[in-house]
């Protein structure tokens, strides 16, 4: 396990290496499953095992569960194509964390050691316990690279590369570029940015405290604090010291680095307040959050960072998406940005596995990745090994304006910046 992974998730680590098990060898492992002809952990001469590991559920409400039915979107397709080099792909569903550090760890353990998965894809879990797990025992993991464990580790892949880097790497700028467009430019514009009180929230503020800084803001207010155990009932405490942050006046933008039970709190509560300048966070695109008209009053007008296309775009790889979802669904159903990262996180497994050829084993999965490049996805021109250490760097903004999602920034790529 790589010294960065060590120092930022110091407590997991301890309560893996105090249950870690042998790790497997070179080529994946044995036992195959049923059908034979492969020594290979999870590949046998018709299929390729994987799995998934998704918060379904949280103590918060809060739920990532369309992850798992945009990862099976994608391999129907794959397999409805013929799967890769004539294997299909087996894909057991997600096992659910609920956003629990135990659970996540049992979860990886249970796959890979009871269902001898070949990968895991998605992992999609502010909690990652299983990271250092998962590395050892080589298997290819991938998700939505907004923690620190996707970061450095060779067999732990973000689908949008990597999204909160270590200090040597680089930060992308699309979510700061994408709101000048929405401010005007950042030239005299002041920014408040606050986030939960675990370690994914403590690197989000890290991070993009030099991310809007870099671009020109003035960030007034940038603190870990809320706590990530469960949603303040009384945020005013909260929204003295933003709406005072800026000389004794408000910031010209709130940025929220929370999931959506803390940003409809905390969204309501400043406006409540009176501000009137620009709330914006990288979470709530979701037609489902509509619903509740609490919900859709809190969230009105909000802008909402993707590291994807929109689902506004009319691009023929969106038109794709849009098919595979509804087909796995059996319906129409609304999109979410879930779904994307199950989608996306299957899409580049599959672009690797493919690579891989037909003899595919964990070493030649792994030489797959090095120098992998593709352009033009919805997730921008992907590119390993570099999108271990810093991000694709492409992302957009959409509004959300009565009851309905509008492009703000359109989706581009910005030239990241070093991270220190």
């Amino acid at each position: 396990m790589s010294r960065s992974i060590r120092t930022i998730t110091a407590a997991a680590a301890a309560l893996l290496l105090a249950t870690a098990c042998n790790s497997a060898s070179d080529s994946g492992g044995s036992g195959g499953g049923a059908g034979g002809g492969s020594s290979v952990r999870g590949v046998t001469d018709d299929s390729i095992k994987v799995g998934g590991i998704v918060s379904m559920t949280t103590a918060s409400g809060y739920s990532k569960k369309d992850t798992d039915l945009g990862a099976k979107a994608r391999f129907d397709r794959a397999n409805a194509e013929g799967g890769v080099h004539g294997r299909k792909i087996d894909y057991l569903g997600a096992e659910d964390d609920g956003q629990d550090p135990g659970k996540n760890l049992a979860a990886a353990r249970k796959l890979v050691q009871q269902e001898k998965v070949f990968a895991i894809s998605p992992m999609s879990s502010v909690t990652f316990s299983g990271a250092d797990f998962l590395q050892k025992q080589k298997v290819p993991t991938f998700g939505w690279g907004t923690i620190p464990p996707f970061c450095g580790p060779s067999y732990l892949y973000g689908f949008g590369g990597c999204m909160v880097p270590m200090p040597g790497g680089t930060i992308t700028q699309s979510w700061p570029e994408g709101l000048k467009k929405v401010m005007g430019g950042a030239k005299g514009k002041s920014v408040a940015i606050l986030a939960n009180d675990n370690d994914a929230g403590t690197f989000a503020i890290r991070t993009y405290k030099q991310s809007f800084a870099a671009a020109g803001y003035e960030v007034t207010y940038a603190k870990p604090t809320v706590p990530a155990t469960s949603v303040p009932s009384d945020w005013s405490a909260y929204t003295k010291e933003i709406l005072r942050s800026n000389g004794g006046k408000a910031p010209d933008a709130v940025v929220s680095v929370m999931q959506t039970p803390y940003n409809i709190g905390l969204f309501t509560a400043v406006k409540r307040a009176g501000f009137k300048g620009v709330i914006t966070d990288p979470t709530d695109y979701d037609p489902g959050l509509l619903a509740k008209s609490a919900t859709k009053k809190a969230l009105d007008g909000v802008h909402v960072l993707l590291t994807f296309q929109p689902f506004e775009q009319d691009s023929a790889d969106m038109r794709q998406f849009k098919e595979d979802i509804r087909k796995t669904a059996g319906e129409n159903v609304p999109l979410n940005m879930h779904m994307m990262t199950g989608y996306m996180s299957a899409d580049l497994f599959l672009s690797l596995a493919e690579k891989a050829g037909k003899d595919l084993t964990v070493g030649s999965f792994q030489k797959a990745a090095d120098g992998y490049s593709d352009t033009g996805t919805m997730v921008g021109d992907r590119r390993l090994r570099e999108g271990q250490k810093e991000s694709f760097g492409c992302g957009a903004l959409v509004q959300l304006e009565n009851g309905k999602y509008t492009v703000s920034s359109p989706f581009k790529c910005y030239e990241p910046i070093p991270f220190k």
